[in-house]
């Protein structure tokens, strides 16, 4: 019996690791192409090439961020209902579809058209690989190693994406969307591989029978989450379903303000260091180097300390660290405290983000993990929507050092709120 039940384990952390594997190649890969059409490759070709005015661009790039925020919750969801490796084989496709668009017409109305079909099918990334990521760290704990492995992933995507892209641009167009198609079509193929959906066998053995035994006793361990009843509206099942967590009411504007407090930089942050810091583009990019390598170096260390000792300390410490750099950057022009700011800002988001999304995986549920990832992803990426737009007016209306300042409070208000949620609910780990 022990050496069966050793065997089913082993197989298990087997299948898990590979799991793991395929899961890191996704956030990867599709980060990556995303990065390098965002940041670098549609600005280029629709303003420079097609010579399109800077409002098409804004909506195209909006279209694709509204499709992806907005369809987060329902995408995990589906998942849970038809099956993570034919949800995200679906939504792959249709971002492997949007770049062959992209790639091949040139009128604005097609291009906006494709950066939403690009979000749509981007939206059940986050929420299926984060449920999946959560079930591979229920049979260990390691949910801060976990997440700081795939937040290298997605970093590195992102990061290698737009520097590639600007590689590259320069020579050909044709080329740079052919290297993007190819890399969506080694997505595809890793989604095929992912698990279908699950379906309940017999018990035929009594390993069969422990096995179905242990996930009662967890299933029994763990406040279900609310399963949606035939014929209820989408609107109530998740109104139900929120009520059904048990979790602190402060985590939802929390979730916002995660997000919020980066998407408040981004539109504004190339300009402030060219405009208000003089510095070169290539001093910038070598500060976001430097920032990301301290952030990527320090995931994973930050990711097993958290397994050990929880997400707290380090949730508390990456919140002030961060809005200490925040604040710092917009108070100061000498290149050496900059390079110290930097820096800073880079280590705190070595702690936040880990901590963060162990913090998250802790608090979702053993049932509907697809559409409650959904919704907590949902409500964070709203902050990447609405950022951009309160920056803009930060801007204009009141400094350029203003996005900082916000983004600092952001920081602070982050704080506040998960030292009131510990203190209200000290068993969140």
């Amino acid at each position: 019996m022990s050496s069966i039940r050793y065997e089913a384990t082993s197989k298990t952390a087997r299948n898990n690791r590979i799991l793991f594997i395929y899961l890191w190649l996704l956030i990867f890969f599709v980060e990556f192409v995303k990065g390098g059409l965002l940041v670098t490759l549609l600005p280029l070709y629709m303003g420079h090439r097609l010579g399109l005015p800077a409002f098409a661009i804004g909506v195209a790039f909006a279209s694709q961020y509204i499709g992806d925020n907005a369809l987060r919750s329902p995408a995990g969801w589906m998942a849970e209902r038809l099956g993570f490796r034919l949800t995200m084989t679906l939504g792959m496709l249709l971002i492997l579809a949007a770049v062959i668009v992209m790639s091949t017409v040139q009128h604005p109305g097609w291009l906006i058209v494709a950066c939403a079909t690009m979000g749509i099918g981007s939206a059940p990334l986050w929420p299926c690989v984060m449920s999946k990521i959560t079930d591979i760290s229920s049979e260990t704990g390691n949910y801060g190693t976990h997440m700081g492995i795939i937040e290298i992933a997605s970093l590195g995507g992102a990061g290698l994406g737009p520097v590639v892209m600007n590689w590259l641009s320069g020579d050909s167009y044709t080329f740079s969307f052919g290297m993007l198609l190819l890399c969506m079509i080694v997505v595809v193929v890793v989604a095929l591989f992912l698990p279908g959906r699950t379906k309940q066998r017999p018990s035929t053995s009594s390993q069969v029978a422990n096995i179905e035994a242990d996930q009662t006793a967890e299933d029994a361990s763990i406040d279900p989450a609310y399963v949606r009843q035939p014929g209820e509206s989408r609107l109530h099942y998740y109104v139900q379903l929120m009520r059904s967590l048990h979790i602190h009411p402060l985590l939802y504007p929390a979730l916002f303000m995660q997000s919020f407090a980066l998407g408040v930089l981004t539109p504004i942050i190339t300009l402030y260091v060219v405009s208000e810091l003089g510095l070169t583009p290539a001093y910038f990019n070598a500060l976001l180097i430097g920032g990301g390598a301290v952030t990527v170096l320090g995931l994973i260390p930050a990711g097993r300390l958290i397994d050990r000792v929880g997400s707290k300390l380090f949730l508390r410490t990456g919140f002030l660290l961060a809005a200490t750099a925040l604040l710092g950057l917009a108070s100061t022009r000498a290149l050496p405290w900059i390079w110290v700011f930097v820096l800073c800002a880079g280590f705190s988001y070595a702690m936040i983000l880990p901590a963060w999304n162990s913090l998250l995986a802790n608090l979702v549920p053993a049932k509907e993990k697809g559409a409650v990832w959904g919704l907590f992803l949902t409500l964070q990426g709203s902050g990447l929507v609405l950022g951009p737009i309160v920056s803009g007016k930060l801007w204009d209306d009141i400094s350029p050092q203003a996005p900082f300042y916000v983004s600092a409070a952001a920081m602070l208000l982050l704080f506040i709120i998960h030292w009131v949620m510990i203190r209200q609910r000290p068993n969140i780990r």
